[in-house]
């Protein structure tokens, strides 16, 4: 990974108390564990729609229920959120489909996507009380997650909603059995609602970003070994923004741990500039972007790197991918409707239902073109969640 991590060399166990134990340093040194885990990155409005047809095509090709770890970012984790609270109530059969996965999962996801969540939530923010990143969180309770809270989140799989500690400049993690990082410590059974940390996780920088969680010091756990910043501010105050800005693939929480990666990345490729502005405000927009475009041409190299030496085993497809590559047809999936889709912006915009829909085919038909061509050869091909649109 392109970050100098000290957490790359710790134990990569889920609960505070086995990561202390030497059986687990042991079995990290020996590398990853069998199982499958899926990575959702970032990308907004745009993100989460492509991902649900990531998550439609494992769902229908019995791969969803295997999955031992879902990780996400910014726009990746509102759809991850809203797969987690309604998981024991989808019955994993490929027949059921259209009877759970669509409207448990899909259908409410698609009802958000009809709203403008950013523009309002900033104004909201800078008018009335309260900061923009409280307006987004609350826009998330009413129309996702009500009064969801970490603890309402599946034992199995293992969720993990990601977000950058502006702070300790490291990830910090939301889960159900603690969130935290590892430079600050880790606070056991968190409470804290599902929104919040999805609002944390999706706080675009410079717009939505940070988020601000209040914590109860006497709340963190015994400080592990490396934990260097157990002490206020950093353990009061938590500031954090967008969990893209430190990994923007969500790749790192199962990395370190699992042999089987999937990976879905909804992430938009930076457009070349002649004539990029000079101006402070713009300017840093651009060099952000470059920031952004070169940790995930970094992560996705190790990763398909990992593919080429046998090191993991699994597949990656990407929003701004070419069918062909993996056998499919230009014809069907014409490049310049999917790079068209591939560029809708980052944002939290109200979407219409054609380019909803062809956004939910599009990352239905590339993780199925990708599963099949170096994953499972023997999956067969599936069919659109939506046909007639198309892509």
């Amino acid at each position: 990974m392109p970050h100098n991590d000290p957490a790359d060399n710790r134990p990569t166990s889920d609960t505070p108390s086995e990561r202390r134990s030497p059986i687990n340093q042991a079995k990290a040194e020996r590398g990853p564990e069998p199982g499958m885990a899926l990575a959702l990155s970032g990308g907004g409005y745009r993100a989460m729609l492509f991902h649900l047809g990531t998550l439609w095509r494992l769902y229908d090709a019995g791969l969803l229920k295997e999955l031992q770890r879902i990780s996400s970012v910014s726009g990746g984790s509102i759809t991850a959120g809203q797969l987690a609270l309604q998981w024991h109530k989808l019955s994993f059969v490929p027949g059921n489909l259209r009877q759970d996965f669509e409207p448990l999962v899909v259908n409410p996801i698609r009802a958000l996507a009809r709203h403008t969540l950013d523009v309002k939530s900033v104004l909201a923010g800078i008018f009335l009380p309260g900061t923009i990143g409280e307006k987004i969180a609350k826009a998330y309770r009413k129309h996702l997650y009500g009064d969801a809270t970490l603890q309402s989140l599946p034992d199995t799989p293992r969720f993990v909603i990601n977000a950058t500690n502006v702070q300790s400049g490291v990830l910090w993690r939301f889960s159900k059995p603690f969130m935290g990082d590892y430079r600050v410590g880790l606070i056991e059974k968190p409470t804290l609602s599902l929104a919040t940390a999805i609002a944390a996780s999706s706080a675009f920088p410079p717009i939505l970003s940070p988020l601000v969680i209040e914590v109860d010091p006497a709340s963190f756990g015994p400080p592990e070994p490396g934990v260097d910043l157990n002490h206020p501010p950093f353990n009061r105050r938590i500031v954090l923004s967008d969990g893209g800005v430190y990994d923007n693939l969500g790749l790192e929480t199962i990395w370190k741990r699992y042999q089987t990666i999937l990976v879905s990345d909804a992430g938009a490729k930076i457009a070349d500039e002649g004539k990029p502005s000079e101006d402070w405000a713009f300017h840093s927009l651009r060099v952000l972007d470059l920031i952004d475009n070169q940790v995930r041409s970094l992560r996705k190299r190790q990763l398909i790197g990992s593919y080429v030496d046998g090191l993991r085993t699994g597949a990656y497809w990407s929003i701004r991918g070419d069918i062909t590559h993996y056998g499919g047809s230009a014809e069907e999936y014409p490049p310049a409707r999917t790079l068209e889709l591939a560029a809708t912006p980052t944002r939290l915009e109200a979407m219409p239902d054609e380019r909803q829909e062809r956004l939910i085919n599009w990352g239905y038909a590339i993780a199925d073109a990708s599963l099949r061509k170096n994953f499972m050869p023997e999956l067969p091909s599936g069919a659109l969640p939506y046909p007639k649109r198309k892509v």
